[in-house]
């Protein structure tokens, strides 16, 4: 087990969405030398920029959360950035640890690198019987490769670099962009917009028969610094909550927790991407003593209710400009 509490620790992505529940479990911990790169003064796409980073901070541990990461229709428009960009910032950051000799360094991967049709629940060992879901393929793959970077440098360098698999995650701070975000805040914003507008109906992606398993992001950043302390073995790690539910049902779920009354519109010619999604999470309760804690129902009130703050804020704040 490695005692976090006085190492100094690299979280790339830290100002992000998952990173930011991460660095604050760090805290909380009592750690005090924690170091946020920003995309600014370190792209991490380029090797010189990786080579600062570590000259710049000399960290004991690194958490590689930073990714360029969106839903179905980000991964559509995106798929070659999303590929290099996401190999290059993982391949290149776990060299020069291994060169300059970390401790740990925590890789974080995707549920996305999974097979396409893989059995329900997934499990790790599945991970290769097969070609993932072709819309976000390049990104899971790219994810993937540094399972087979940390796996090989274990065995030839004896480099601890561990290897996490995220489930979707959601949560208070979520990306709400409309062309890039994730289906859970894609929907709470689709609700209260059309609350908001008086509108009758939405539209929903896809045929609302795929399934999903959804973890709350404060759970994952447990699990994610959980097993920082206390795992060190080659095999990945799935991190979920063990549950699926069809968008169809999350759909309803959300419009009833929003009070959104209308029709739900379904777009077939959409694509619904991975038909099913839930994970076996019996290793990482096994390993570090992972479990979620947070039912969805109540999540998804957090999320609402962060969101409907943070849209009210944003609209006293441009009234009080226009006043000006």
């Amino acid at each position: 087990m490695i005692n976090l509490k006085n190492k100094r620790i690299l979280v790339t992505g830290g100002s992000g969405f998952l990173g930011s529940y991460v660095v604050e479990k760090l805290k909380a911990l009592g750690c005090i030398n924690i170091f946020i790169p920003r995309s600014k003064d370190y792209d991490l796409v380029q090797m010189k920029y990786v080579t600062k980073v570590y000259k710049d901070v000399k960290p004991d541990i690194v958490i590689h959360l930073a990714a360029q990461v969106g839903g179905i229709g980000a991964n559509r428009e995106n798929p070659g950035k999303f590929f290099y960009d996401n190999l290059m910032m993982g391949a290149q950051m776990m060299e020069i640890g291994r060169q300059v000799g970390v401790e740990n360094f925590v890789a974080v991967g995707t549920i996305c690198s999974y097979p396409k049709l893989t059995p329900v629940p997934f499990e790790e060992e599945n991970l290769w019987n097969g070609y993932p879901e072709e819309t976000n393929a390049p990104y899971g793959l790219a994810k993937k490769m540094l399972l087979v970077q940390s796996q090989a440098y274990r065995q030839q360098y004896g480099f601890n670099s561990i290897f996490l698999m995220p489930v979707n995650l959601y949560g208070p701070g979520d990306n709400f962009d409309p062309d890039s975000s994730h289906v859970i805040p894609a929907l709470i914003k689709k609700c209260i917009e059309a609350k908001l507008n008086n509108s009758q109906k939405i539209v929903v992606w896809g045929t609302g028969n795929a399934t999903r398993e959804f973890l709350y992001v404060e759970d994952a950043a447990e699990a994610i610094v959980l097993a920082s302390e206390r795992y060190n073995k080659a095999e990945p790690v799935n991190i979920g909550a063990g549950f699926e539910i069809p968008i169809k049902d999350l759909v309803e779920l959300i419009a009833g927790l929003t009070g959104f009354k209308g029709d739900i519109i379904w777009d077939a010619t959409k694509p619904d991407g991975q038909p099913r999604r839930r994970l076996d999470t019996s290793r990482a309760e096994k390993e570090f003593g992972f479990k979620a804690k947070t039912p969805l129902e109540l999540g998804l009130k957090k999320t609402i209710e962060w969101y409907q703050a943070t849209i009210s804020n944003l609209s006293i704040n441009n009234r009080i400009t226009q006043r000006k």
